[in-house]
């Protein structure tokens, strides 16, 4: 409704109260209405799920419309992002929330700093989500109460121009609540496991599970080594439990990324059920690194399979695990990616190695020869390091095109010394661009970086602390910090304000009129930030 919708339908509610409740302000309750759009978390997750098919159907249509997002360790954090955007930017519109599983770990577990294998609560991943959309809410109520004050300003001066373009900013309010593509790791246990915690997830404003096809026990960090995967009937069943507890809660275009850790896992724990030649157990059990065996020299304890008349033993490890045959990292993530998508998976996400355009595009191409409609997530991970990779990229490049590179070694690229050469200002160039021509070329609807805000709370803590600790003193901070927040317009610097005091104050009003006690008057010391 619009505003003046509000404050109408709430006088007429209180008209019918026989003036028992005439001490209520109907523009009041319009107001403290409209700062609290989202009651729910399945009201968060329904919104933000259409808004995500739209930006789907619309990266169909042009994959220049490819839709991006930072990994969020904690509500403040993504409220500051999303307060940034629509400070530079003007709109939220293709910019989301990442919740990374490695995050939680490190930085929200009780244990402590966890490493990313699925060990900390899992409890603590639906409780990010609400409170990170605790935060996004509370920046909507934050803008709109301060657009509300400049209302009464403005009613107050006479300046009815004023006043009307405000109404209609009002009506017209873009909230920060946006979509978060959430980390369920493996699903944290069974089938049944995933499914209650997909669910509460949902319910705290999750429109997006990301899944991957890890063994949940087994679980690593996709960058690290020692990746498990299992059978994709066992992963589709994850799947499948995630898109019931989207259904059960009427979340009817929950969207679930389905994640290959294929290309840098090479052992599995279970052999794959095969029913008849070339199902897909048998797709999957035909990439194990296996040796043909006479019956006659099989030992006790073996595992045998019979494929084309054959008897084969595949290679087992001390560890009870199985191993796949070198170099079919490929292959298994394209059968992984078709298998998710012909079985309700709606976005795809590759882990690979290194951020390679030609090399994701290579499987990508395949993929979409089955599923032409095919669409990825793809982490620009912290974990790749982008500057040597796109310098070596850039020198194999100069060297098929016969360009001399005798002034560079390969090796040392990352090195200083090459900072202000052609190489690399064109490695630099082409990391600039990376997410644009990955778009285009590699099926990339979203490009997130997983852990940015660890690493930006690292490195400017490191700076206080260098120049606070030092010779700068408080120097350190009022030159570094606070002048430069108020130079860029930071919105906390007021951290008062950005803490809820003059949402505090205006309820108080509400409450209790020219009693009431505020905090926000001539002695705060906020004010000076006024200018």
């Amino acid at each position: 409704m619009a505003y003046k919708d509000h404050i109408e339908a709430t006088a007429k509610l209180i008209g019918r109260h026989g003036g028992t409740w005439d001490g209520i302000n109907p523009e009041s309750v319009a107001r403290m209405r409209l700062q609290n759009r989202f009651q729910t978390g399945l009201d968060i997750a329904r919104y933000t799920a259409a808004i995500m098919r739209r930006d789907m159907a619309a990266y169909d249509a042009n994959p220049a419309n490819y839709t991006q997002s930072l990994g969020c360790w904690h509500g403040f954090i993504g409220q500051q992002k999303m307060i940034s955007i629509k400070k530079h930017f003007g709109s939220t519109k293709g910019r989301y929330l990442y919740l990374s599983g490695w995050m939680v770990a490190a930085l929200r577990s009780e244990f402590g700093p966890l490493p990313d294998q699925s060990m900390h609560e899992k409890t603590s991943v639906p409780a990010l989500i609400e409170e990170l959309y605790t935060f996004l809410r509370q920046a909507d109520a934050r803008e709109l109460g301060l657009m509300f004050r400049d209302l009464d300003a403005a009613r107050a001066s006479g300046d009815q121009v004023k006043a009307q373009s405000l109404l209609s900013a009002i009506d017209n309010y873009e909230t920060h609540v946006v979509p978060i593509i959430a980390d369920i790791d493996a699903g944290f246990g069974n089938a049944e496991a995933t499914y209650l915690l997909a669910k509460k997830m949902i319910e705290a404003g999750a429109c997006a599970l990301q899944i991957e096809n890890q063994v949940s026990d087994e679980k690593q960090c996709g960058h690290q080594d020692g990746k498990v995967t299992v059978p994709h009937e066992d992963f589709l069943a994850k799947v499948r439990a995630c898109r019931y507890a989207f259904l059960e809660l009427g979340v009817e275009d929950g969207i679930i990324v389905t994640r290959t850790d294929s290309l840098g896992a090479g052992l599995t724990k279970q052999i794959a059920v095969s029913n008849a030649p070339g199902d897909i157990g048998d797709q999957y059990n035909s990439f194990l690194d296996c040796e043909e065996i006479d019956p006659a020299t099989a030992r006790n304890g073996d595992v045998i399979l019979n494929r084309n008349g054959k008897l084969l033993r595949p290679k087992r490890l001390p560890s009870n695990l199985f191993q796949f045959r070198p170099g079919t990292g490929e292959d298994r993530c394209v059968l992984d990616c078709i298998t998710s998508l012909q079985n309700g998976a709606d976005l795809l996400w590759i882990e690979t190695e290194k951020p390679h355009i030609a090399q994701i595009a290579g499987m990508v191409d395949r993929i979409r020869d089955v599923v032409p409609n095919a669409k990825l997530v793809y982490n620009n991970s912290p974990s790749f390091n982008w500057t040597l990779n796109f310098r070596q990229q850039v020198y194999d490049a100069w060297v098929e095109a016969g360009k001399d590179v005798s002034a560079y070694d390969r090796a040392k690229l990352m090195s200083v010394d090459y900072d202000t050469t052609p190489l690399a200002a064109e490695a630099d160039e082409r990391i600039r661009t990376f997410q644009r021509d990955a778009s285009a070329r590699a099926g990339i609807f979203h490009h997130l970086i997983t852990l940015p805000t660890y690493h930006t709370a690292a490195l400017s803590t490191d700076n206080l602390a260098r120049d606070y600790f030092g010779d700068q003193a408080m120097l350190g901070y009022v030159k570094n910090v606070q002048r430069a927040e108020i130079r860029q317009g930071i919105a906390c610097v007021k951290h008062q304000n950005m803490s809820g005091s003059d949402i505090g104050d205006d309820h108080k009003e509400y409450f209790a009129g020219e009693a009431a006690l505020k905090a926000g008057g001539a002695h705060n010391t906020m004010n000076q930030f006024a200018a």
